[in-house]
């Protein structure tokens, strides 16, 4: 089942996400919704709150961008109460989007490796070191959790040029593909 993704404007995509446990009633259906509603969308990468959970869940599949960047060849995962133990590494930059704000891509700096702890849809505890494009991505959905999107990294005077986009998401007047839930409808 796809579910709209919900646009910038939206307050649960500015709330500190809940933890959960095993008993989080039909976790494996809500993964399963999670993977299907990114592939519809072209993404890859998903967490809850962007389809209205405020919860510690994001999903990643890279497979798409194996062309370019081997190490994400069958990097598929879940990541359940996720918790970023380290940041290190150079800091790179490198454009990002976001499906839940449409249209709108900029060159953010991150540091090239996190070190996670967090647990896969079996409630494993895994703590890993990732580096390169997943550690980007791990890190943008992180932030997701945290009640940050990808433009909090903007400088505040690229925000200020982007102001008129960001309102045009919020009002649902932005051309898109696949299915949003926008605050101001």
């Amino acid at each position: 089942m796809v579910k709209p993704v919900y646009g910038y404007g939206n307050s649960v995509l500015r709330k500190h996400a809940e933890e959960i446990d095993e008993s989080y009633e039909d976790l494996q259906l809500l993964i399963d919704t999670m993977f299907e509603t990114m592939n519809v969308s072209d993404g890859v990468g998903l967490a809850a709150p962007q389809i209205g959970l405020s919860i510690r869940l994001f999903i990643i599949d890279a497979s798409s961008m194996v062309e370019d960047y081997p190490e994400a060849e069958d990097f598929k995962k879940v990541f359940i109460n996720p918790e970023i133990i380290e940041l290190s590494g150079e800091e790179w930059r490198f454009v990002e989007g976001c499906l839940s704000v449409p249209g709108i891509c900029e060159e953010i700096s991150r540091p090239s490796q996190v070190t996670i702890k967090y647990y896969d849809e079996s409630f494993t505890e895994h703590i890993t070191t990732y580096s390169g494009i997943i550690a980007r991505i791990i890190q943008h959905e992180y932030d997701h959790l945290e009640g940050k999107l990808f433009i909090d990294h903007v400088n505040p005077l690229r925000k200020k040029l982007l102001k008129k986009q960001l309102v045009a998401i919020e009002k649902g007047t932005v051309p898109i593909d696949y299915r949003m839930k926008f605050s101001s409808r």
